[in-house]
């Protein structure tokens, strides 16, 4: 079974994974894992899921290391995985037959990859950073802004009165604005100040 990885660090609605899918089904992955979750985080349920799918033979393909992660630590420990279960890793156009023992050239260069990747990793954050330390200099206001009657989209007004007469309940409420429960509620503690 050959399967497929796809990953994006942030929501669906920042960040388009459709672009990886149609890639690994290009490469002639036969099922594909996708999720939105950070690089470094070592509990990303679908990535653990096709890990346990796995058995000896299968394939996993990804378009780049940074995809399944961006810790060399943990790159080692998912060589080490595929190792164990003698699979066969294709990272893009780098294929690493782990069915069968692991030359030291390839591995090293696997291992470099993911440095590569942990390194471009380390570089955006220190630029985000660098930029936000910047902008607070000059004075400008971070993080969200504040949410105010006049920033509650319209939708939310439009529906309100069946909200308010007991038509709908918050989670309804919420469906029918596509917004989230959290967000729909607290759109509800602004407008019913």
């Amino acid at each position: 079974m050959k399967y497929g990885y796809a990953r994006c660090s942030t929501s669906e609605k920042e960040q388009d994974i459709n672009r990886q899918i149609r890639e690994l089904e290009q490469m002639g992955a036969e099922k594909i894992f996708d999720e939105y979750e950070s690089g470094t985080k070592t509990d990303r349920v679908k990535f653990q899921a096709m890990l346990d799918m796995a058995e000896p033979g299968d394939t996993i393909i990804a378009l780049e290391v940074s995809r399944i992660t961006r810790s060399t630590q943990q790159l080692c420990e998912i060589i080490n995985i595929a190792k164990e279960k003698q699979l066969k890793l294709i990272i893009g156009t780098f294929v690493v037959d782990c069915t069968e023992p692991l030359d030291p050239m390839t591995e090293g260069m696997l291992k470099m990859m993911g440095v590569f990747a942990e390194l471009e990793r380390n570089m955006i954050s220190q630029r985000v950073k660098s930029g936000m330390r910047n902008a607070k200099a000059k004075g400008s206001k971070l993080g969200r802004p504040e949410t105010t009657r006049e920033s509650i989209p319209q939708i939310v007004y439009k529906h309100y009165p069946q909200y308010k007469a007991g038509k709908l309940n918050k989670v309804e409420f919420a469906r029918l604005c596509e917004l989230s429960y959290p967000t729909i509620f607290k759109y509800l503690s602004i407008i019913e100040k």
